[in-house]
Order: structure tokens, then sequence, then C-alpha cells
């Protein structure tokens, strides 16, 4: 007779495994440390410095001005609302207060911008978790939205259109065309440019007619879709007491149902003068996140209807007149030595911001983007510092994502909308 030898006892461990350090929904380079029990999160540790650039202390060694463009370069998504953000602090330190006209202008833009930077979030999310049709929707409504950038600034992406005191030059009163092409015939050429026969105001105002269907669109894609509601509904809940002691804003706080927007609460540049709702969440769920920012779209582009309204009624100076704060016209340079002189010392030396800090911000894409700058009286800041929206956000990835499958960490980032030259500056 033979004894049966005691069975052996399986080791159950936690494994570690690297997420990254590339993942198409980080929008950069991130490393995650997960650590797993089987297929669930029990820890995620966010690795970031794989970017760093040191873009607070290579301003300190730049003129006021020369920083403009690398505000462009931080949330490469939302650039026009960054260098918004940098000028208001700029402009308050110099005691300046900018035409009328440009103030609507950069709320137009800040709003344009706001689209872009949803569409592609909406886009590139949707793709992280299966849904392809609504990438190539999103795009489609962006490559318009970035002919007006291209029409207004020469740039597609990195505009440098605001300057300190307003900015660059007006709004121009032709819109591009496209030119025949062996690829496209003469019918082709004629639709395409039936919308382009008037200025870039016109452009804009009947992009904004149409872009209320095309938000019901991708909603009609998306949001009853039983596949994309089984991978965010109650996919990274954050309540709304947490959501604020983890420093979050945007619609990542919104999302959790706390009415915060800085256009409404602490109003700047003319946002006091318009008429827009702010949406909020209940759960604070991935699902509710990506309801508040449909939500956003249309709100921006009731905002961006009101601006070209008023724009088209009402003509005026885009920049104020100070040529030691804004270079002088193009035409008084070439005629006039003392507007030489001022262009040359301002492109060469830049101005002189009188001593003092200031903290400003904006209602970012992604939330609360501030910029802390203290001036010694040269012609560069002493201290900057940039309050990033993602930062917070990327910081709260592990509390979102501890008891989630492997599987939704994707989605829990793509709802954070990270972009990591905000984050790791």
């Amino acid at each position: 007779m033979t004894t049966a030898s005691p069975a052996s006892t399986a080791e159950i461990r936690n494994y570690t495994i690297n997420f990254g350090p590339q993942h198409p929904a980080a929008h950069g380079v991130l490393r995650l440390v997960l650590e797993l029990d089987g297929e669930v999160v029990v820890r995620a540790d966010p690795h970031v410095g794989l970017l760093h650039r040191g873009t607070e202390k290579l301003a300190e060694t730049r003129t006021f001005l020369q920083s403009v463009p690398y505000m462009d370069r931080l949330d490469y998504m939302s650039m026009m609302q960054n260098e918004h953000a940098y000028c208001m602090a700029i402009e308050s330190l110099l005691g300046i207060e900018v035409p009328e006209r440009a103030q609507y202008i950069r709320v137009m833009f800040d709003e344009i911008t706001r689209i872009l930077n949803h569409l592609l979030w909406l886009g590139t999310h949707a793709l992280d978790i299966g849904a392809m049709t609504v990438f190539l929707y999103a795009f489609r409504e962006r490559e318009d939205l970035m002919d007006v950038y291209e029409a207004v600034t020469g740039a597609r992406m990195h505009a440098a259109y605001y300057r300190p005191g307003g900015v660059y030059r007006d709004l121009p009163d032709a819109m591009p065309q496209y030119q025949a092409s062996k690829k496209k015939n003469e019918s082709d050429i004629r639709r395409l440019n039936e919308n382009r026969q008037g200025s870039v105001l016109d452009f804009i105002e009947d992009f904004s007619r149409r872009f209320f269907g095309y938000v019901d669109e991708y909603e009609t894609l998306l949001t009853d879709n039983r596949i994309w509601k089984q991978r965010t509904v109650g996919i990274g809940v954050v309540e709304a007491d947490r959501a604020k002691a983890l420093g979050f804003t945007g619609p990542m706080l919104r999302g959790s149902g706390i009415v915060w927007d800085m256009r409404k609460m602490q109003p700047y540049a003319v946002y006091d003068k318009l008429d827009f709702e702010i949406p909020v969440g209940r759960t604070g769920d991935s699902y509710d996140r990506y309801l508040v920012r449909m939500e956003e779209m249309r709100q921006s582009n009731r905002i961006i209807q009101q601006c070209v309204a008023w724009l088209k009624a009402n003509p005026g100076p885009v920049i104020v007149e100070n040529h030691k704060v804004a270079p002088p016209s193009r035409e008084s340079m070439k005629s006039n030595m003392e507007e030489l002189i001022h262009h040359f010392k301002l492109f060469t030396e830049g101005m002189h911001v009188p001593e003092g800090e200031v903290y400003s911000a904006v209602e970012h894409s992604k939330g609360e983007f501030g910029v802390y700058m203290i001036s010694d009286g040269a012609n560069k800041p002493y201290r900057l510092k940039l309050r990033a929206p993602g930062f917070s956000h990327l910081a709260g990835l592990d509390e979102l994502s501890r008891g989630h499958m492997i599987a939704d960490v994707v989605a829990i980032i793509g709802t954070l909308d990270i972009v990591f030259g905000d984050i790791d500056r």
C-alpha cells in the first residue's frame, strides 16, 4: 500500500511590471511601476523626469518676450491658453490695460483651443479603449480649426500669437483657399472653398453653426454605447471632497460635482460679459468626466459665437500703443527713427518690468494653469513658477487605479487628459 505525497502549495505573490515609458494614452513619456495582484492594480507609481526640460529656469534666462513661444510648448494641445496666463502675469506687473478687441480675440481663441484640446482628447481616449471611428470624426473638425490657427498666426500649433498688451495682429480679412492640384478636380476645390469666401471671422462663424451637430454625432457614437459605458462607468471614481483634497481642477474637478470654473468664479478678460454654463458631473467616474467635456465643447462654441458677433460689430486696436511694451507698426518703424529704435530695443534688450510678484491663472482646457512670476525690475523674470493642472491629476493616478484591472489603467490615464510637456516641465 502506498501513501500519496502531500500536495505542494502554490506560492501567491504580487507582480511588479513597467507600464511604459511610452504609451499612447500618456501623450508623452510616462513610466508607471504597477504592482499587480493577478490583473488587479494594487499600487501605481508614476515616474516622471524622462522629458524634463527645465522650462522655468530657461525662462529666467530669457527676456519676457522671448519666453512667449515657449509657453506653446508646455501643453502643446492648449497653446494659446498657456500664452494667455503668461501675458496676463506680465500685464499685471506692468499695470497696463489690454484693448477690448484684443480681449475678445483672446477669449475666442482660448475657446477654439479648448475645442481643439477636447477633440484630440476624445479621439485618442476613445482609440485607447477600443473605439476607432470617433477619432476620424474628431480630427475632421480639428482640421478646420487648425486652418484658422494657421490663417491668423502662420502656424498650426505653436502660434506665439498673444503678446503682452494684446495680440500680434488683427484677424485677416480673407481665409486661405484650397488650390487646384492633381489629386482634386475643380468641383472638389469649389466644394472645399465654399465656406472660405469671406473673412476668418466668417469661416469661424460657419464652423460654429456646424459644430453643435458634430458634437451630437460624437455622442451618437459613444454616449449610449454599451461597450463605451462598460469601459468608463464606475472606473476611476473620485468623490467631491477627495477631488478637492488632491488639487484637481477643470473637468477632473467638475466631473466630481464641484461647480468651479475660473471663467465664472474669478473672471478675467471679457468672460464676465459672456453667457455660458458650467457643466458638472455626479459620480466622479470616467464616464462623468467624458460627459462634462462633451458639454464643455458646446459651451465653448456658444462663447465663440458671441465673440464673433462682437468682433464683427466693433473694430479697434488689438495691442497697446506703448512702444516700450509693444512694437510699433512696420510702416512707422520704416519711416521714423524713434520708432525704429523702439523696435530694435524691444526685440534685443526687451522690456523692463517693475519690481513685484504676481500670480495669474486661466481656466485651461485641463484645469487651472497658473503663472507665478517675480520681477526685480530687469528685462527677464527673476523667478518663474508654473502651476500645471496635469501634475495634480497624475499624482491622483495611484488612488484612482487601485482595485481596477490593468486594462482600466489605460482608460483612467485617458480620462486624466494629461500632456507631459505640461507636467514634466
